[in-house]
């Protein structure tokens, strides 16, 4: 009797973007609040490590993105097992419950350890929250529009982060650095608890529908343990490791326009409005682009977009080292965009490409314990570099890592989207 209700209920369940285009669309609007929890600090908190707190040191004032970065990297890895465990959306919910103090927190806190404090519930939040909505997608859109599916999720994501950001650079133009450029985050999360609580369905069976129907490729085992699945997409399996790497990179660079980016042009006399629109122009670009190029990775394949958008990012860094003027680093905030653009939603593609669907949630995981990484050591990294030798060697040297990890991608990764149909 068991059996025949379970496949009455397989019977309603279909894969695909068409199918289930209004459960897609929910998610994707709530992943736009996601990235406008994270929007709300990328002008705000420098200028405020800066101006409010008197952090002096580089790694010392960037000490908020690594807290994010470490906490959030940690986090994805477990949302991926917690969602295979007690279904997708427990742990969305979870997420926005853990968001509802984040900007309180960062409007009035009286010191930088809140504000560290902050951005630890901001990495739960967002590892939780962002984790969950990519896993969901690839649930809903089975193996034939994982690089569009990926595309729509980072776009309202990145668009958010970049819209938002604009936003609080003109409050805080205007009304000042705290408390009124924070209450944005208070209303983003207060609706995404909403919609997460009252709208979205839970999506677990899909996978396990597509898993049924899964062939198995390249010796794909639907046995594996979790540490299993954390060796072979860190190091085994070339695709999986090879887009961990780049992943990392990606964030440490995102870490680098975060954190540095705005110091530098602090430091050449440009304005608070001036500095949050060049912070916009690269996830503006970065999100916008995401359409085009997931859509294009479903068409055209994986490697080469990633490749070429590593070395894109490489150069658009080094543009803005060498760069003095507003109209060269908007230039230069431009191709960091497309660069994104190019390697982030084809990124996750990868994964769904080569991970089994019953531990593909958690190889989601693993790949961006890896990714998120970067945030921190990326903060790590280019805070004592400019300590030691100044903003723009700091940079530099984050350009040249980014070239070489194009060029591994060139060499260790192999193309792994096949046509599916539907």
């Amino acid at each position: 009797m068991t059996t025949a209700r379970t496949a009455r209920a397989d019977s309603h369940i279909r894969l695909g973007l068409r199918a289930n285009l209004a459960q897609f669309t929910l998610l994707v609007a709530v992943n736009a609040l996601v990235g406008g929890m994270l929007g709300q600090e990328r002008i705000v908190l420098p200028l405020l490590a800066d101006d409010v707190f008197q952090l002096s040191a580089y790694t010392a004032a960037l000490t908020y993105i690594v807290a994010f970065g470490a906490t959030k990297a940690i986090t994805n890895f477990f949302a991926g097992t917690l969602s295979d465990r007690y279904g997708r959306k427990p742990v969305l919910v979870a997420g926005w419950l853990i968001a509802l103090p984040i900007p309180a927190m960062l409007a009035w806190g009286p010191s930088w350890g809140w504000i560290v404090a902050a951005n630890v519930l901001l990495g739960v939040n967002q590892g939780l929250t962002w984790s969950t909505t990519v896993i969901m997608k690839i649930d809903l859109v089975g193996p034939a529009r994982r690089g569009l599916a990926m595309g729509f999720n980072e776009a309202a994501g990145y668009l958010a982060v970049a819209a938002t950001a604009m936003a609080t650079g003109a409050i805080a133009e205007h009304a000042g650095l705290r408390p009124e450029p924070f209450l944005l985050g208070a209303a983003y999360a207060a609706l995404a608890l909403g919609l997460s609580l009252f709208a979205i369905r839970e999506t677990r069976d899909h996978a396990r529908i597509e898993a049924a129907r899964h062939p198995g490729r390249n010796g794909a085992d639907a046995d594996l343990t979790t540490g299993q699945i954390a060796w072979r997409t860190s190091i085994r399996e070339r695709a999986l490791s090879a887009a961990s790497q780049a992943g990392m990179v990606n964030n440490l660079n995102d870490a680098l326009a975060w954190g540095i980016f705005p110091l530098l042009f602090a430091a050449h006399g440009l304005s608070l409005a001036q500095i949050g629109l060049l912070a916009a122009l690269y996830p503006a670009v970065w999100g916008g682009g995401q359409l085009l190029t997931g859509w294009w990775s479903d068409h055209i394949g994986r490697k080469h977009l990633i490749t070429a958008g590593m070395l894109l990012q490489a150069a658009a860094i080094g543009l803005v080292a060498e760069g003095t003027a507003f109209g060269v680093w908007a230039a230069a905030q431009v191709l960091l965009g497309i660069g994104t653009a190019l390697v982030y939603p084809t990124l996750l593609a990868v994964i769904g490409d080569v991970a089994h669907p019953a531990w593909r949630a958690r190889a989601v995981g693993v790949y961006r314990l890896w990714r998120d990484g970067g945030f921190a050591i990326g903060a790590l990294l280019a805070g004592a570099l400019a300590d030691a030798y100044g903003l723009r060697p700091a940079i530099w040297a984050i350009a040249a890592l980014t070239a070489a990890s194009g060029l591994l991608v060139a060499v260790r990764m192999y193309e792994t989207h096949t046509r599916a149909p539907g």
